[in-house]
Protein backbone atom coordinates (compact mmCIF):
# COMPACT_ATOMS: atom_id res chain seq x y z
CA UNK A 1 0.00 0.00 0.00
CA UNK A 2 2.64 2.51 1.05
CA UNK A 3 4.41 1.75 -2.64
CA UNK A 4 1.55 2.49 -4.39
CA UNK A 5 1.11 5.60 -2.53
CA UNK A 6 4.54 6.97 -2.88
CA UNK A 7 3.68 6.16 -6.76
CA UNK A 8 0.41 7.90 -6.85
CA UNK A 9 1.74 10.96 -8.66
CA UNK A 10 4.29 9.27 -11.51
CA UNK A 11 1.10 7.10 -11.83
CA UNK A 12 -1.16 10.04 -11.87
CA UNK A 13 1.13 11.64 -14.31
CA UNK A 14 1.65 8.79 -16.72
CA UNK A 15 -2.06 8.11 -17.10
CA UNK A 16 -3.32 11.91 -17.38
CA UNK A 17 -0.75 12.21 -20.11
CA UNK A 18 -1.48 9.02 -21.89
CA UNK A 19 -5.20 10.14 -21.94
CA UNK A 20 -4.70 13.76 -22.75
CA UNK A 21 -2.54 12.25 -25.92
CA UNK A 22 -5.78 10.45 -26.83
CA UNK A 23 -8.09 13.45 -26.19
CA UNK A 24 -6.14 16.87 -26.61
CA UNK A 25 -8.89 18.82 -28.17
CA UNK A 26 -10.55 18.38 -24.70
CA UNK A 27 -7.66 18.48 -22.75
CA UNK A 28 -6.54 21.92 -24.45
CA UNK A 29 -10.34 23.22 -24.26
CA UNK A 30 -10.56 22.44 -20.52
CA UNK A 31 -7.65 23.90 -19.80
CA UNK A 32 -8.18 26.90 -21.76
CA UNK A 33 -11.51 27.17 -20.04
CA UNK A 34 -10.42 26.71 -16.67
CA UNK A 35 -6.96 26.92 -15.61
CA UNK A 36 -6.15 29.88 -18.70
CA UNK A 37 -5.60 31.78 -15.40
CA UNK A 38 -2.21 30.05 -14.60
CA UNK A 39 -0.68 29.89 -18.44
CA UNK A 40 0.83 32.91 -20.14
CA UNK A 41 -1.77 34.25 -22.52
CA UNK A 42 -4.33 32.20 -21.20
CA UNK A 43 -5.08 29.61 -23.78
CA UNK A 44 -3.47 26.18 -23.88
CA UNK A 45 -2.58 24.87 -27.57
CA UNK A 46 -3.18 21.05 -28.86
CA UNK A 47 0.18 19.89 -28.88
CA UNK A 48 0.94 21.27 -25.45
CA UNK A 49 -2.04 20.15 -23.85
CA UNK A 50 -0.94 16.18 -22.66
CA UNK A 51 2.10 17.45 -20.55
CA UNK A 52 0.35 20.70 -19.24
CA UNK A 53 -2.45 18.73 -17.91
CA UNK A 54 0.02 15.97 -16.35
CA UNK A 55 1.78 19.00 -14.55
CA UNK A 56 -1.42 20.04 -13.28
CA UNK A 57 -2.62 16.41 -12.19
CA UNK A 58 1.13 15.79 -10.11
CA UNK A 59 0.70 18.76 -8.22
CA UNK A 60 -2.72 17.91 -6.99
CA UNK A 61 -1.83 14.45 -6.34
CA UNK A 62 1.43 15.62 -4.62
CA UNK A 63 -0.75 17.79 -2.48
CA UNK A 64 -3.05 15.13 -2.18
CA UNK A 65 -0.52 13.11 -0.69
CA UNK A 66 0.52 15.87 2.19
CA UNK A 67 -3.35 16.53 2.76
CA UNK A 68 -4.19 12.63 3.46
CA UNK A 69 -0.87 12.33 5.77
CA UNK A 70 -2.04 15.62 7.68
CA UNK A 71 -5.90 13.93 8.13
CA UNK A 72 -4.78 10.65 9.16
CA UNK A 73 -2.58 12.62 11.61
CA UNK A 74 0.65 10.53 10.18
CA UNK A 75 3.86 12.29 9.46
CA UNK A 76 5.01 13.89 6.27
CA UNK A 77 7.99 12.81 5.33
CA UNK A 78 10.49 15.64 4.66
CA UNK A 79 11.51 13.87 1.26
CA UNK A 80 7.76 14.65 0.35
CA UNK A 81 7.85 18.56 1.24
CA UNK A 82 10.86 18.98 -0.70
CA UNK A 83 9.06 16.88 -3.94
CA UNK A 84 5.74 19.07 -3.13
CA UNK A 85 7.80 22.15 -2.99
CA UNK A 86 9.92 21.44 -6.42
CA UNK A 87 6.56 20.30 -8.28
CA UNK A 88 4.52 23.35 -7.56
CA UNK A 89 7.66 25.61 -8.58
CA UNK A 90 8.99 23.88 -11.75
CA UNK A 91 5.27 22.70 -12.73
CA UNK A 92 4.51 26.49 -12.05
CA UNK A 93 6.83 27.77 -14.50
CA UNK A 94 5.46 24.74 -16.83
CA UNK A 95 2.07 26.46 -17.40
CA UNK A 96 3.02 29.66 -17.14
CA UNK A 97 5.50 29.51 -20.03
CA UNK A 98 3.96 26.42 -22.04
CA UNK A 99 7.26 25.09 -21.79
CA UNK A 100 7.54 21.41 -20.35
CA UNK A 101 11.80 21.87 -19.50
CA UNK A 102 11.01 23.09 -16.30
CA UNK A 103 8.90 19.61 -15.38
CA UNK A 104 10.93 17.84 -16.89
CA UNK A 105 13.65 18.68 -14.50
CA UNK A 106 11.54 17.53 -11.22
CA UNK A 107 12.96 14.04 -11.33
CA UNK A 108 16.63 14.83 -11.56
CA UNK A 109 16.15 17.85 -8.74
CA UNK A 110 14.25 15.10 -6.44
CA UNK A 111 17.07 12.28 -7.08
CA UNK A 112 19.82 14.56 -6.36
CA UNK A 113 18.73 15.58 -3.14
CA UNK A 114 17.61 12.16 -2.41
CA UNK A 115 21.69 11.24 -3.29
CA UNK A 116 22.75 14.06 -1.74
CA UNK A 117 21.27 13.13 1.48
CA UNK A 118 22.26 9.66 1.25
CA UNK A 119 25.88 10.85 1.02
CA UNK A 120 25.28 13.01 4.08
CA UNK A 121 23.71 10.90 6.63
CA UNK A 122 25.45 7.10 5.24
CA UNK A 123 28.75 8.25 4.04
CA UNK A 124 29.61 11.05 6.07
CA UNK A 125 27.73 10.95 9.54
CA UNK A 126 28.07 7.41 9.10
CA UNK A 127 23.94 7.39 10.66
CA UNK A 128 23.01 4.35 9.11
CA UNK A 129 19.82 5.78 7.87
CA UNK A 130 19.20 3.20 5.92
CA UNK A 131 19.36 -0.05 8.25
CA UNK A 132 16.52 2.30 10.51
CA UNK A 133 14.32 2.61 7.29
CA UNK A 134 14.53 -1.05 7.35
CA UNK A 135 13.21 -0.83 10.97
CA UNK A 136 16.24 -2.11 12.46
CA UNK A 137 15.88 -5.82 11.00
CA UNK A 138 18.80 -5.92 9.10
CA UNK A 139 22.12 -6.06 11.22
CA UNK A 140 25.12 -5.83 9.04
CA UNK A 141 28.89 -4.23 9.76
CA UNK A 142 29.33 -0.37 9.49
CA UNK A 143 30.97 -0.87 6.56
CA UNK A 144 28.53 -2.65 4.45
CA UNK A 145 26.05 -0.18 5.54
CA UNK A 146 28.25 2.96 4.27
CA UNK A 147 29.19 1.11 1.06
CA UNK A 148 25.32 1.07 0.37
CA UNK A 149 25.33 4.70 1.28
CA UNK A 150 27.87 5.30 -1.29
CA UNK A 151 25.97 3.04 -3.97
CA UNK A 152 22.39 4.71 -2.82
CA UNK A 153 24.29 8.15 -3.69
CA UNK A 154 25.85 6.77 -7.07
CA UNK A 155 22.47 5.57 -8.40
CA UNK A 156 20.39 8.71 -7.37
CA UNK A 157 23.19 10.82 -9.04
CA UNK A 158 23.15 8.59 -12.22
CA UNK A 159 19.56 8.46 -12.30
CA UNK A 160 19.26 12.32 -12.51
CA UNK A 161 21.90 12.87 -15.13
CA UNK A 162 19.44 9.26 -17.03
CA UNK A 163 16.74 11.28 -16.87
CA UNK A 164 18.05 14.48 -18.18
CA UNK A 165 19.65 12.07 -21.10
CA UNK A 166 16.18 10.96 -21.58
CA UNK A 167 14.31 14.22 -21.80
CA UNK A 168 16.08 15.99 -23.96
CA UNK A 169 17.67 13.63 -26.03
CA UNK A 170 13.70 11.80 -27.22
CA UNK A 171 10.55 12.44 -27.77
CA UNK A 172 8.16 13.47 -25.19
CA UNK A 173 6.30 10.56 -25.10
CA UNK A 174 9.42 8.62 -24.72
CA UNK A 175 10.15 10.42 -21.68
CA UNK A 176 7.15 9.93 -20.02
CA UNK A 177 7.16 6.11 -20.68
CA UNK A 178 10.71 6.37 -19.16
CA UNK A 179 9.45 8.06 -16.21
CA UNK A 180 6.97 5.48 -15.14
CA UNK A 181 8.67 2.27 -16.50
CA UNK A 182 12.39 3.14 -17.04
CA UNK A 183 12.71 4.14 -13.59
CA UNK A 184 10.70 2.15 -11.31
CA UNK A 185 12.68 -1.18 -13.14
CA UNK A 186 15.93 0.27 -12.30
CA UNK A 187 15.19 0.82 -9.12
CA UNK A 188 13.48 -2.53 -8.61
CA UNK A 189 16.66 -4.32 -10.02
CA UNK A 190 18.76 -1.70 -7.81
CA UNK A 191 16.91 -2.65 -4.33
CA UNK A 192 16.88 -6.42 -5.24
CA UNK A 193 20.64 -6.31 -5.69
CA UNK A 194 20.73 -4.37 -2.26
CA UNK A 195 18.80 -7.16 -0.67
CA UNK A 196 21.08 -9.39 -2.40
CA UNK A 197 24.21 -7.70 -1.21
CA UNK A 198 23.22 -7.50 2.19
CA UNK A 199 22.34 -11.04 2.47
CA UNK A 200 25.91 -11.64 1.69
CA UNK A 201 26.77 -9.77 4.67
CA UNK A 202 24.49 -9.86 7.73
CA UNK A 203 25.89 -10.77 10.84
CA UNK A 204 24.46 -13.70 13.56
CA UNK A 205 22.43 -12.27 15.93
CA UNK A 206 24.84 -13.27 18.52
CA UNK A 207 27.53 -11.17 16.51
CA UNK A 208 25.29 -8.12 16.18
CA UNK A 209 24.23 -8.14 19.38
CA UNK A 210 28.02 -7.89 20.53
CA UNK A 211 28.56 -5.62 17.86
CA UNK A 212 26.09 -2.93 19.34
CA UNK A 213 27.75 -3.18 23.09
CA UNK A 214 30.79 -2.17 21.27
CA UNK A 215 30.01 0.86 19.53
Amino acid sequence: MKIFFDLLPIILFFASFKWAEGHKHLAAQWMTQYLGFAVSGGVVGLTEAPVLLSTVVVIAGTLLQVVLLKALRKPVDKMLWAGLAIVVVLGGLTLWFHDETFIKWKPTVIYWLMGGGFFVTEVILGRKMLAKMMGGQVEAPDAVWRKLGWAWFLFFAGMGALNLYVAFNYPLDTWVNFKMWGSMGLTLVFTLAQGVYLSRHMLPVEAASDEGKQA
